[in-house]
């Protein structure tokens, strides 16, 4: 696959490679204490535009199942270890992404 995804937990940006090349970076939001975002490598298992509820305009789901990247309804939250987990981007930007990748990204989560 010629696209990739890397989160840095630590800087709160997710990248999005091209060819080993980033291409974009997004700020997200992550897990809280308690509910920490999982590191590690996973793939994106499904595509689902508008989900509804709290996942905002898109759910990426990650090969960790109940884990994805989604949208929010709070944009406020992003840049803040809020989540239950999972990993939140704006509305433009996570449409954005769905757009350029497809089932079977390599996602890697790194401190």
């Amino acid at each position: 696959m010629a696209y990739s995804i890397v989160l840095s937990l630590s800087k709160k940006q997710l990248f999005l490679l091209r060819y080993n090349t980033v291409i974009r970076n997004y700020p997200i939001a992550i897990g809280k204490k308690g509910t920490p975002t999982p590191t590690g490598h996973y793939s994106i298992v499904n595509k689902v535009p508008e989900p509804g509820g709290v996942f905002g305009a898109f759910w990426l789901g990650l090969s960790n199942p109940h884990y994805g990247i989604h949208g929010t309804n709070n944009p406020s939250s992003i840049g803040k270890e809020i989540s239950g987990g999972c990993i939140r981007m704006h509305n433009k930007d996570v449409k954005e992404l769905a757009n350029l990748i497809s089932v079977g990204t390599s996602v890697r989560i790194n401190r």
